[in-house]
């Protein structure tokens, strides 16, 4: 029997080639960041073969779905597009060349969207919640997945002490609003990830309050991610630097779980993939791999 969670409205999805049935499962998303300055690996996967290698090492270590960005959220000059496309579609073709799994890009340039899309690229991972609306058009007009996500500044800007009245009603309020957005540009809810954002234009106190409360960003019905991987949150949470955060990221992830997310975007994807695996199936959505366990006549040690 497994507990109650935030219902779906649409919990059965076509993803690229495969089939995610939200209600019964949740999705890892791997990150790689072809970006010489990536706030978590600090450029390691910035070289093209590099980059490949880390895509092709998260599929082996069970990733259902590959992120991959050219352009970190922090702030910054802006990169051009034509850089953009060329740091991520030769990583799209390379990874579509050698598997099936589902490739996000992330991205709020339609320019990179399109190229993304045609190179193989199944999701968009827009982390600025449709800033730019001719997005959601190009998506509608493929069969790719969008991920909206709740941020508050212009893309790449800084957005100095963000000040929230009630920052989960307030994210559920744009959330809400960007999804119409995108519906009415042709996008179904049936091709529609959420993401809450956290930390971005978020300080440590509210993305807490956001991970408390999960739950009333996944009943706004749709598939809800949580990217809480070596967010700062966890290291002001815990104090720890950013190599240390393995511990908290799994933990902040396996909480939102039990409040209802279904994607996990997650640096460690071995031990994020047992996390996950575990979490499902205490909560009932998964049976165990095996069993053996003082299910014989003899006791085995």
């Amino acid at each position: 029997m497994s507990v109650w969670l935030p219902p779906l409205r649409h919990p059965v999805r076509e993803i690229g080639a495969h089939t995610f049935d939200f209600s019964r499962r949740v999705a890892v998303m791997a990150v790689v960041n072809r970006t010489p300055d990536s706030f978590y690996d600090k450029g390691a996967t910035f070289g093209l073969d590099a980059a490949v290698r880390a895509c092709l090492a998260a599929v082996k270590a069970g990733a259902d779905w590959i992120d991959i960005g050219g352009v970190p959220f922090k702030p910054g000059p802006p990169l051009p597009v034509d850089d953009e496309i060329a740091r991520v579609v030769p990583v799209i073709e390379a990874l579509r060349r050698e598997s099936d799994v589902v490739i996000s890009v992330d991205t709020f340039q339609p320019q990179v969207a399109r190229h993304a899309i045609v190179a193989g690229a199944d999701v968009i991972n827009d982390t600025t919640g449709i800033r730019d609306e001719t997005l959601a058009e190009i998506v509608a007009d493929s069969a790719a997945t969008l991920v909206i996500t709740h941020s508050l500044a212009e893309p790449r800007t800084a957005y100095p002490r963000p000040r929230y009245d009630d920052v989960v009603a307030e994210v559920v309020e744009f959330l809400r609003d960007r999804v119409g957005l995108a519906v009415a540009s042709g996008v179904p809810e049936s091709r529609i990830v959420i993401d809450p954002g956290h930390d971005l234009n978020k300080n440590t106190l509210h993305t807490l309050e956001l991970t408390r409360r999960f739950d009333e960003i996944a009943a706004i019905g749709l598939p809800a991610l949580a990217a809480v991987s070596n967010k700062d949150f966890i290291g002001e949470t815990l104090d720890a630097e950013r190599g240390d955060r393995l511990e908290g990221s799994l933990a902040a992830a396996v909480y939102c779980i039990t409040q209802g997310a279904r994607v996990v975007r997650m640096h460690n994807v071995r031990e994020s993939v047992a996390a996950v695996r575990m979490t499902e199936t205490i909560l009932g959505l998964r049976d165990p791999a095996y069993l053996k366990h003082n299910m014989g006549d003899v006791n085995e040690e």
